[in-house]
């Protein structure tokens, strides 16, 4: 990762900005008393801890929702780069589009991947059926493409090279112990399936129907008079999700332009833990730091299997986000699956005239529901 501490004068604090190419994450609960540093990562359960000697940093980065989980971290300051800094031009260019497979024991996730490189600077992401990897930087090293990416809750790292065949194999880390292995075939179509296709309505329901209680504890369901005659979007969400932190992002000032428009939008949190007052913290601190400006209900926990249980009328919940848009006559009329963000490019301005275009007909009331 890459970040900067700048000394806001005017409040007599400490901020850490952290960097993944264009993006700006900026940190503001940061503590430093003496030779010691605590980061507080954003909208996130998750910590930096370290000590400061002289130009170096060293502690150890912690989820406090996930059962020992720490990870070192070091840092040395004015280094600006991720792997090496600027050198000369590599024999291998890795720019392009590709089809990926990732491979996890025996299961395959299909993606592509779009990289664009600039001497032996690397830029790019992968798309899965399930959201993006957000946005990724760094090398080309002695012919090995290297990737990495650190959002405040996912620290992500890929390589790979070149076969003869021009194709690509490398493996991929995420945080304390998940690897997978990865192969690409250069594809100026590759593509995934269609994110409307995934997640769909049980054979017998045309409606979604549930009662979870809002921030406060109290019970709100897609039925109230608060949604009556508008088109509803539901947001299958969670704090620790950096794909939901950037669909809420879009949500937000998607909302703030289009609210009277009779639309609403609920967000339904599924957390790292079942209790109450836990799950509904980090959402109200998720809340704020984003000025959200619509609401959310506790819904249940991030685990897959448990989500899907409180929403039984979907053939499952897949992916964290799931966008559900209900019309006025409280039908369900369209579920897509995933996300496409920022970090995405051309893919992310499509989605928005995707999701544009969805919400300008259910207001005309065309849309036939889902059967």
């Amino acid at each position: 990762m890459n970040f900067s501490i700048i000394k806001n004068e005017n409040e007599d604090r400490y901020l850490v900005v952290i960097k993944n190419l264009e993006e700006r994450i900026t940190l503001d609960e940061v503590l430093i008393k003496d030779d010691s540093i605590i980061m507080f990562l954003h909208i996130f359960d998750t910590e930096i801890h370290a000590r400061i000697s002289g130009e170096f940093m060293e502690g150890y980065y912690v989820k406090n929702y996930e059962k020992d989980f720490k990870l070192p971290f070091t840092a040395t300051y004015g280094d600006t780069h991720r792997f090496v800094k600027n050198s000369e031009s590599p024999e291998e260019d890795f720019s392009g589009k590709y089809s990926i497979n990732f491979i996890h024991d025996k299961d395959t996730t299909v993606a592509v991947g779009i990289f664009e490189q600039q001497g032996n600077q690397l830029s790019g992401t992968f798309l899965t059926p399930v959201g993006d990897y957000r946005f990724l930087e760094g090398n080309v090293i002695d012919g090995e493409m290297m990737l990495s990416t650190f959002d405040g809750n996912h620290a992500f790292l890929f390589k790979a090279r070149k076969l003869e065949d021009g194709s690509l194999k490398g493996n991929y880390w995420s945080g304390k112990e998940w690897h997978e292995t990865w192969s690409g075939e250069r594809n100026e179509l590759a593509a995934l399936p269609d994110e409307e296709t995934l997640t769909y309505l049980k054979e017998g329901y045309d409606r979604i129907d549930f009662s979870f209680p809002d921030l406060e504890g109290k019970k709100i369901s897609p039925t109230d008079d608060q949604f009556k005659d508008k088109v509803l979007i539901l947001q299958i969400f969670g704090t620790w999700c950096p794909n939901c932190m950037d669909e809420t992002k879009f949500l937000s000032q998607w909302y703030n332009q289009n609210k009277d428009r009779g639309v609403a939008i609920l967000g339904l949190a599924y957390e790292a833990k079942e209790d109450f007052t836990y799950a509904s913290g980090r959402v109200k601190k998720m809340k704020s730091k984003l000025k959200v400006p619509y609401d959310f209900v506790i819904a249940g926990t991030k685990d897959k299997k448990e989500a899907a249980k409180t929403l039984p009328m979907l053939n499952h919940v897949l992916a964290f986000p799931t966008t559900i848009f209900i019309g006025k006559d409280g039908q369900v009329q369209r579920i897509y699956t995933g996300f496409s963000g920022p970090g995405t490019g051309i893919y992310y301005e499509q989605f928005i005239d995707r999701f544009n275009a969805t919400v300008d007909e259910l207001l005309a009331e065309k849309l036939a529901s889902i059967q």
